[in-house]
């Protein structure tokens, strides 16, 4: 088992250990869209409007692949190049389209073994979390959360990849990285918030999943 620490860090065990205790956490019920809706643009916090349901959708994949780093746990996020037309310079986590009749899951693996050259056979999916509709771009993100067993020497080997960005879960579990600013979005002034990481904004669905992921993190840390 895994002992507590404070409430900003991941418990104090093994990385395996600390595996194990999310698996079975992601097999119980999940925060869902009322916590992905603290983390949306304030015009779109509705939490109908972040649910796949009923909505005609085109179906994605995407992998929250943890990593040990001296036995601390760090997620693999991509860094898009900043040339690209669409979505330049954003952070997202490795995932794409379903093709085919594959599973989201194998989705989610395979389109992380495009991205970022990560073999499918050295990560174990320890569970899903909430899926989430993102209307402008009509996908309904199905997010998976994985993790290999040791560091990999991961590297970009898509074109639309710049950078990989390991960041360690206390970072991001540190009450200091959540930043609330306004921004200009369709001509009107909302309240963004976002992951201030390593220089990095992360906002938008992907800030919107890894929120899940905290939340369920803290509910190990403070069970009560």
């Amino acid at each position: 088992m895994c002992s507590r620490s404070r409430p900003s860090r991941v418990p104090i065990c093994s990385y395996n250990a600390f595996i194990d205790c999310l698996s079975a956490r992601l097999a119980q019920s999940l925060p869902g869209h009322d916590v992905h809706a603290t983390m949306a643009p304030r015009h779109s916090a509705r939490q109908d409007a972040l649910s796949v349901d009923r909505q005609a959708c085109r179906e994605a994949g995407v992998l929250a692949l943890l990593l040990p780093e001296e036995e601390r746990p760090v997620l693999v996020l991509t860094a898009r190049h900043d040339e690209l037309s669409d979505h330049s310079g954003q952070i997202s986590f490795p995932g794409g389209r379903r093709e085919g009749d594959e599973t989201l899951s194998e989705t989610a693996l395979r389109e992380a073994d495009e991205e970022i050259g990560l073999s499918p056979t050295t990560v174990r999916l320890l569970g899903a979390l909430t899926p989430l509709y993102i209307p402008p771009s009509n996908f309904c993100v199905h997010p998976f959360v994985g993790a290999a067993a040791r560091a990999l020497p991961l590297h970009p080997t898509d074109r639309e990849v710049n950078q990989i960005l390991r960041v360690p879960l206390d970072r991001l579990l540190a009450p200091e990285t959540r930043v609330v600013e306004p921004w200009t979005l369709h001509e009107e002034e909302v309240e963004v918030p976002y992951y201030d990481v390593e220089g990095h904004t992360v906002w938008g669905a992907t800030a919107m999943m890894i929120a899940e992921l905290l939340a369920t993190l803290r509910s190990l840390l403070d069970p009560d």
